[in-house]
């Protein structure tokens, strides 16, 4: 479909984050948007009141008047994670529907664009919010579809006035093939979805595929050491061909220098914690020289990034506790995140509540879960949650608990979870997952508040 031609918009999971703002896209264009998600959550609530129809039952008998006929200039919309057999799904296959899922559409918008495409098997978020925010705190602009609520604009969507358009480019289901950038970072090739891919060299071969679309003239940026041999490589190590060098920590935050061949920027500030985030920096800056803008404005953009929702977000910060709540849900991330906090509070014992994220992620990784878990001081380990996943015989929390070695590691429930917090009311708190934990976050706050 051509993007011009489209009027009526269904989005069939309409509740995640990445369609959450493909819908607000759509809205803004002046189209019709309505659509379906099974849980009603904040951001659904949000997209409510931007005034975007939206139920909860999946029955077609709720469907509005305006998609019950098939129409040409008609769009449906649908996430992976429905279950195939989804009535309202089924309701648009059986009728002819113009189906597409979201990485076919940001295909879709962003063709005959300037468009900046942020891969990776983690860190793509931030990286890309910090590219989207320094292209509009700048001036120079762009419009973008974020994988998190990012806290300086309070959304995943952002509406620009010229043809720059900055993408999550995400590997699940090898989606980021429908794009073809000008411009692309690819920040790490870690092992993960080897329920898609079934190993790493499958899944390292569509990052290279998706280098290989670069537009003619366009330009990759590559963490260094990634087994990719072209494109301009960055890190922290001053060999890359851009890096951040000279890192440290002033008042809670990190200070860094960026160096190119061309370009030296000095005393950086970035309130984001961690070596990783610094580093998520260093690519986006490099973007943002090769679009021309100034140090001057790079700089003054980077030092009032506020970061993402549920990245190494302060939900409580006072003299006597500390809790803060992060995705990570690969042992790579929350290895990332843990070194992130025990540079900021060394002396602080480390308390941590994750929720495991798929049964054949925690089967795949569970001895590079047990062995990045087992460095934290005490352990509060939810059930699994199974997203798109029917359960696995013997792969359950109790199965990873039994790997870790730490001895204050235990199972809990949510309510026990709460209850033991309530009760040891840590000085250091850190929740991490990608599953529904996000619900413990405001109980957690209350008691942490009262602490």
């Amino acid at each position: 479909m051509e993007l011009e031609a489209i009027r009526r918009v269904y989005f069939i999971g309409i509740g995640g984050i990445g369609m959450s703002a493909l819908a607000r896209y759509f809205a803004k264009r002046g189209c019709l948007v309505c659509g379906y998600d099974k849980t009603r959550t904040n951001l659904t609530i949000a997209l409510e009141r931007e005034g975007i129809l939206i139920s909860y039952l999946d029955d077609d008998a709720v469907l509005p008047v305006s998609f019950l006929d098939k129409h040409e200039d008609t769009l449906i919309v649908y996430t992976p994670a429905i279950p195939k057999n989804a009535q309202i799904l089924n309701y648009f296959k059986q009728r002819g529907f113009a189906l597409r899922k979201r990485s076919e559409v940001l295909g879709i918008i962003s063709k005959g664009q300037f468009c900046i495409a942020v891969a990776g098997t983690h860190g793509k978020t931030t990286t890309s919010s910090i590219v989207a925010h320094i292209l509009t705190h700048s001036g120079y602009g762009c419009t973008a579809f974020l994988g998190g609520i990012t806290t300086n604009y309070n959304s995943n969507f952002l509406i620009g006035n010229n043809d720059v358009v900055v993408v999550e480019a995400d590997e699940y289901d090898r989606s980021f093939l429908t794009l073809y950038p000008d411009m692309a970072i690819i920040t790490s090739m870690d092992a993960d979805h080897l329920d898609i891919y079934g190993d790493s060299s499958h899944l390292q071969e569509s990052f290279h595929l998706f280098a290989g679309q670069l537009k003619t003239g366009g330009t990759l940026f590559v963490k260094a050491g990634l087994p990719i041999s072209d494109g301009v490589t960055y890190s922290l190590d001053k060999y890359a061909d851009v890096s951040g060098q000279n890192i440290r920590i002033e008042k809670a935050s990190f200070v860094f220098d960026y160096h190119s061949a061309g370009t030296q920027i000095n005393d950086l500030q970035l309130m984001l914690p961690g070596r990783h985030n610094v580093e998520n920096a260093v690519a986006a800056i490099a973007v943002a020289l090769k679009l021309d803008i100034t140090a001057e404005k790079i700089k003054a953009a980077i030092a009032s990034f506020k970061g993402v929702k549920r990245r190494f977000e302060y939900i409580v910060h006072t003299d006597r506790h500390i809790y803060i709540d992060d995705y990570a849900h690969h042992p790579e991330e929350l290895r990332a995140c843990f070194n992130a906090v025990r540079q900021l509070y060394p002396d602080k014992k480390l308390t941590v509540i994750f929720q495991p994220h798929l049964f054949s992620r925690t089967r795949d990784f569970a001895d590079e879960f047990a062995e990045v878990l087992g460095t934290v001081d005490e352990l509060v380990l939810l059930d699994i949650y199974p997203a798109r996943e029917l359960p696995m015989e013997g792969i359950d929390s109790p199965f990873l608990r039994d790997k870790i070695t730490l001895e204050q590691a235990a199972v809990y429930g949510k309510e026990a979870a709460l209850e033991k917090i309530r009760t040891d009311k840590p000085e250091l708190l850190l929740t991490v997952g990608a599953g529904d934990i996000d619900t413990l976050v405001q109980p957690l706050k209350n008691i942490m508040d009262h602490a």
